[in-house]
């Protein structure tokens, strides 16, 4: 609307609303005055009154309304989508996790696969300024030369999960190719914090450590991971909301455009991949000690050998997104241990 448009305001389309970083982002945007529409099947792979919970706390936002519907309905996505009229797309709805791929790997293919194609065709109908897109740091799979960067191969997914989101990359390419919509991708580096997933570690390490059962330490323990804060990553996404990337032929220094040194922009159309991490590997053992430290309780550990699928490590090269936005996570891992025991202790 023209009222919208002079007090600056936005009107976001977010799939996944219910979801743990949706329902971070949505907040964010609605606490700077922007309009979001949200979007999520509110589906049973963990806890529905955990996602229900989530949406009536946006619902407390005038701006927010949402639609409870599945992506693979590709008539009330359209629907949702066209009521909405948005100015941007955040599309971060999917099956969620690199273990439950092994066991129920139909739900990838419908929901990432099926279901992203229906974003990408809202997209191609409604034309949004900016397109953003999940993907995930799985999509590196074999790779072992770290930090990781945008530029690397990612041809050796170790999961469905992570062939999906590399499917989804490559996909979104095509699309910004051929329909010229600018998209941007993210890989998400293991994020965790409080209204986080009950499947993820910190969700169950301290769960069993309060219930004093023991903990699973996949590979004895022997990892690292770039512990990404919700909160960071949100901010990230809404600054990389303003940086959409530009049109093969709006590219001239005529016009003003300076390329960005590291950039994964693509040459043949307004596409570009960044990374989103805190670009600082954290060995599992010290993670866990940090919850230790926040609880006032050792944990009873159950160590395990590497579970199919995983990797040992990963580790985030963030340059490219701070040079986009002149932003880079930086919450250390006990604080946000911290904040989300606290979370986690007033939630239950």
């Amino acid at each position: 609307c023209g009222r919208c448009e002079a007090l600056n305001i936005m009107r976001v389309f977010i799939t996944g609303s219910a979801g743990f970083i949706g329902f971070h982002l949505a907040r964010l945007l609605l606490e700077e005055g922007h309009v979001v529409h949200g979007y999520d099947g509110i589906t049973d792979y963990y806890d529905v009154r955990l996602k229900q919970r989530r949406h009536a706390l946006l619902r407390q936002y005038p701006a927010f309304t949402a639609t409870e519907a599945m992506l693979e309905d590709a008539t009330a996505l359209q629907a949702a989508a066209r009521a909405a009229q948005p100015d941007v797309i955040v599309h971060l709805a999917a099956q969620a996790g690199v273990r439950y791929s092994l066991q129920n790997p139909r739900a990838y293919i419908d929901a990432n696969l099926v279901g992203t194609f229906n974003v990408l065709q809202v997209a191609q109908t409604l034309e949004p300024r900016h397109l953003l897109m999940a993907s995930t740091s799985s999509v590196y799979g074999a790779n072992t030369d770290m930090p990781f960067g945008e530029q690397q191969k990612t041809d050796l997914p170790l999961t469905l999960y992570a062939a999906t989101k590399k499917a989804n990359e490559a996909m979104a390419h095509a699309w910004a190719h051929i329909y010229g919509v600018p998209t941007t991708m993210f890989r998400f580096f293991t994020v965790y914090g409080p209204w986080g997933r009950p499947d993820m570690a910190l969700f169950k390490f301290t769960q069993g450590i309060l219930q004093g059962t023991p903990i699973d330490l996949y590979n004895r323990g022997d990892m690292r991971r770039d512990f990404t804060y919700v909160d960071d990553l949100v901010r990230a996404i809404r600054l990389l909301i303003d940086a959409a990337p530009p049109a093969p032929d709006r590219r001239r220094p005529e016009q003003g455009w300076q390329p960005i040194e590291g950039d994964s922009l693509s040459p043949v159309a307004p596409w570009r991949v960044v990374n989103i991490g805190n670009s600082e590997p954290v060995r599992l053992l010290d993670f866990v000690e940090a919850i230790e430290e926040a609880l006032g309780k050792p944990a009873l550990r159950n160590e395990l050998p590497m579970q199919t699928g995983d990797v040992p490590a990963t580790w985030a090269d963030c340059t490219l997104l701070q040079r986009l936005t002149g932003y880079r996570p930086q919450t250390p891992v006990r604080e946000g241990v911290r904040r989300f025991v606290a979370w986690y202790r007033e939630y239950h």
